[in-house]
């Protein structure tokens, strides 16, 4: 097979900080996309506009279930593109500033006298809006194996992602019901839609800024249709094997997420603790991120990401008695949660990007396009089955939809609450597990010269 050539700016060593943090700053535009969607929207949907859980979980997944389809076609279409400025980075502006404006578009109905039309706005709304993310997200995640050669400078990279993206969540996940519950009712949703959209605006320009200085290296787009390069793709074992982790993990990360202001209203009785349940959540993560990275060049990615997943599990175990448990112990839990989950980011982003250059350097062909789409792809299927999970259960329990964000709740839809939110993730993340144990790729393996095992 013929080898990749690398660009005259291709490093294998270490990466300018200035990039480094420019590309990490794309992570505020996904954070709050991938954080604001799956902590308000569906008690916007059943508490503000009165939508059935049922109803309200399938319009929170079916926009993220249309992305599944189309991120393996976004990362065709970019690994195929080509531009001065590089394959991916014009997508950031070209997908990030409309996902910018359709995400406020989302909360921002004109208010109709009709439940149905009012769950068509948002659905169509968070349509375009998961089309866009779609042409950001892939390209964004691609770019890493493009940029450096180095094994251990991919990690490095991503603690700046993951510091960023941390501290996104904080911010996006503390302020949006902050904003929300300042304002009040329907407006409160449209400030804070809003808000996020500005959010979103800066984390866009910062990284398509902030990368202008960072090297590319591109090889020869893959051939064949997309069908083909999906096979190609299916068939990388350790590929395979890590997104399957990650799906699991997302989905169990989507739940928790989904789950946040139903037990602070709920179990925690105080509405206001959404916010502190965010802040010890991810506060943990904007401390040991850097401690993750260290940990991980010193006994492997593979390790580092089974021991992180393993406090996330604890944690989560922890909370399944939320209902007895005194506050501050509820805190503490989410706190542990938050201590695994920064790993959790960390371990696995920097994984993939091995993966898709181990597949370029054998064949000197480009899919990282292709291998991120598909990533992206079982991310957001996890990230959006997780409030549709959180719906059923919610249903099962059988909570009480309203439109005043006031409604009280029988017994059993609480502990189903309490459930959702840590016993149903705390499996999830163990059983991912079965899969990331019979992951092979090493810095041996990566740093292999081509026509070598891989």
């Amino acid at each position: 097979m013929p080898s990749a050539e690398a660009s005259p700016t291709a490093v294998s060593g270490a990466l300018p900080r200035s990039v480094r943090i420019g590309y990490g700053s794309g992570s505020v535009a996904t954070g709050a996309f991938g954080t604001v969607p799956g902590l308000m929207l569906l008690p916007y949907l059943t508490d503000q506009l009165g939508i059935a859980a049922l109803v309200a979980g399938a319009i929170v997944v079916a926009p993220k279930a249309w992305d599944v389809v189309l991120n393996p076609v976004a990362g065709r279409i970019t690994d195929r593109s080509t531009d001065p400025r590089g394959p991916r980075r014009p997508w950031l502006l070209r997908a990030g500033l409309p996902l910018a404006v359709l995400f406020a578009v989302i909360f921002a109905s004109p208010g109709f006298d009709s439940t149905a039309l009012e769950a068509v706005w948002v659905l169509v709304a968070f349509l375009a809006c998961a089309t866009a993310y779609a042409f950001f997200q892939v390209p964004y995640v691609a770019m890493p194996a493009e940029i450096t050669d180095s094994y251990d400078e991919r990690t490095r990279l991503m603690t700046w992602r993951v510091a960023l993206l941390a501290l996104t969540i904080l911010l996006a996940g503390a302020s949006a019901p902050a904003i929300r519950d300042a304002v009040g009712g329907r407006d409160g949703y449209r400030v804070m839609g809003l808000a996020m959209a500005l959010l979103i605006v800066v984390g866009v320009l910062a990284a398509y800024v902030g990368t202008r200085r960072a090297p590319v290296r591109a090889p020869a787009a893959g051939a064949g249709s997309l069908r083909e390069q999906l096979r190609v793709v299916a068939r990388a074992r350790d590929f395979r094997l890590l997104l399957t982790t990650f799906l699991l993990q997302a989905l169990a990360t989507g739940t928790m997420l989904a789950g946040v202001d139903y037990v602070a209203r709920h179990v925690l009785g105080n509405p206001g603790a959404a916010t502190l349940l965010f802040v010890c959540f991810v506060g943990p993560a904007l401390v040991l991120t850097p401690a993750w990275t260290a940990y991980g060049e010193r006994v492997g990615k593979r390790r580092g990401y089974t021991l992180s997943s393993l406090l996330l599990a604890a944690g989560a175990l922890v909370l399944a008695g939320a209902e007895v448990l005194p506050a501050a112990a509820v805190y503490g839990a989410v706190a542990l949660v938050g201590v695994g989950y920064a790993g959790c980011q960390v371990f696995p982003l920097a994984m993939l990007p091995d993966a898709a250059a181990v597949d370029a350097r054998r064949t000197g062909e480009n899919r990282a396009g292709v291998y991120t789409g598909v990533w992206t792809a079982g991310e957001t299927l996890g990230l959006a089955l997780g409030p549709g999970v959180f719906a059923v259960v919610l249903a099962l329990g059988g909570y009480v939809s309203g439109t005043d964000g006031g409604t009280s709740q029988p017994g059993s839809a609480v502990t189903a609450i309490v459930l959702g939110f840590s016993l149903l993730p705390a499996a999830l993340t163990l059983v991912s597990l079965l899969w990331l144990r019979r992951y092979r790729l090493d810095a041996a393996t990566v740093a292999a010269p081509e026509g070598s095992p891989a």
